[in-house]
């Protein structure tokens, strides 16, 4: 009796046809746009409860705790107030130079450390992102969630200086809050972008603290923002008028600082206007950039 051979139904298709037969997909696909946002959207309670667990932790193994996260804005603020109040005498060009330099450093040090720390988040959880299936974008959100919790326990501390050295209180310092969400949200986009870079040059990490420098004497922190305007050609000035750090500084000076009101680098209208678009251009911006590498990260 001769054997009658049968074929099998799947002989002959190549593995992609026989993936898309049986609904198989490639692990660590990137998955469309919206659906990486909705996912990213059920993981926020995980983010959540690990940046409160890595705030937790970061001072853990001091003898003050998290009291460091006072004491480090309050000693950058008296070393630069040593240096650009007392001997190159800033302060006798801006009201109340105390109170303007601490809402600067506050202000400018969630930007600097959500930027700075964002390039390790990828590279520094590779083995949470190797064992564990996720949106990655989580790593870098729970970065600047760190930061903004480290900051609002400063901000307690701003609020008694500006109070102590004679600013009063005013309905303008409820500005706050919609000015932390902007900067937050583009804080978000950045540290994203940051992720990635950092996933990609190992080295960036040891060129970033020579970049956050510069940015911040570039930002008004620690000298008049008036400066612009008396030393700068007309289109220099407007652009650095335009810089994201400087715009937020300026928006928590106007809310705090009632010194200041005269003194300010635009109208206010125009801060709030580009508070915005950098928040929408750079949050969007940077979840897109960071989406499009989605595949890449803890491989190799």
């Amino acid at each position: 009796m001769a054997n009658t051979a049968v074929a099998a139904p799947d002989s002959g298709l190549t593995q992609a046809q026989l993936a898309k037969r049986y609904g198989l997909r490639v692990a660590g696909e990137r998955p469309p746009l919206a659906e990486y946002a909705r996912r990213l959207w059920a993981y926020r309670h995980f983010m959540t409860a690990y940046s409160r667990a890595k705030v937790a932790s970061s001072f853990s193994q001091t003898q003050l705790g998290q009291l460091w996260q006072v004491l480090t804005p309050l000693t950058n603020a008296a070393v630069y107030y040593l240096i650009f109040g007392v001997i190159i005498s800033q302060n006798r060009h801006v009201s109340n130079f105390i109170a303007y330099l601490c809402t600067g450093v506050f202000i400018f040090l969630f930007t600097q450390s959500a930027a700075l720390q964002g390039t390790n988040a990828i590279t520094g959880n590779l083995g949470l992102i190797r064992a564990l299936q996720f949106p990655r974008a989580a790593l870098p959100i729970t970065v600047t969630l760190v930061q903004l919790q480290q900051l609002l326990m400063s901000m307690g501390v701003l609020a008694i200086i500006v109070l102590l050295t004679g600013e009063p209180l005013t309905f303008r310092w409820l500005l706050l809050a919609p000015m932390l969400v902007l900067q937050t949200v583009f804080n978000v986009g950045l540290t994203m972008v940051m992720a990635r870079l950092g996933s990609k040059i190992t080295d960036l990490r040891q060129v970033m603290p020579f970049v956050l420098r510069t940015w911040m004497y570039a930002s008004g922190v620690l000298y008049s923002v008036k400066l612009f305007e008396d030393r700068l050609p007309g289109w220099a000035a407007t652009l650095m008028e335009a810089n994201p750090a400087l715009v937020f500084i300026e928006l928590a000076r106007y809310a705090l600082l009632d010194s200041h009101q005269a003194n300010l680098v635009g109208p206010p209208l125009q801060l709030w206007g580009f508070a915005v678009a950098w928040a929408v251009v750079m949050g969007l911006g940077g979840f897109v950039y960071f989406w499009r590498g989605e595949e890449e990260y803890g491989r190799g």
